[in-house]
């Protein structure tokens, strides 16, 4: 009866420890890959929006605009707080896709250990 508790113990103690390893390299991977394709849209984003900026003559850009003294001063301010709210953006869809990831990850854990 020992022999038979140590070994159901121990077998799901490896149960376990397998699932928590494997879900901690998915969140990884996944993490990996999220961020990847993040920087990748943002670049893609950042460089049409230089290239959109730069050539596009600026009056057609802002029309109404009478506070800019230079049109290559109004396109670095514009370009200036478009990275920046891109990278806000980023920064909290990344967070948010981390915090989901490892919620669901721990729930599957849990309902995979009360399951065995």
């Amino acid at each position: 009866v020992v022999v038979v508790v140590v070994v159901v113990v121990v077998v799901v103690v490896v149960v376990v420890v397998v699932v928590v390893v494997v879900m901690v390299v998915v969140v990884v991977v996944v993490v990996i890959v999220a961020v990847v394709l993040v920087v990748v849209i943002v670049a893609v984003v950042l460089v049409v929006v230089v290239v959109v900026v730069v050539t596009s003559p600026f009056r057609r850009v802002q029309p109404a605009s009478n506070r800019c003294t230079t049109t290559t001063t109004c396109r670095v301010v514009v370009v200036v707080v478009f990275v920046v709210v891109v990278v806000v953006v980023v920064v909290i869809v990344v967070v948010v896709l981390v915090v989901v990831i490892v919620v669901v990850a721990v729930v599957v854990e849990v309902v995979v250990i009360v399951a065995k």
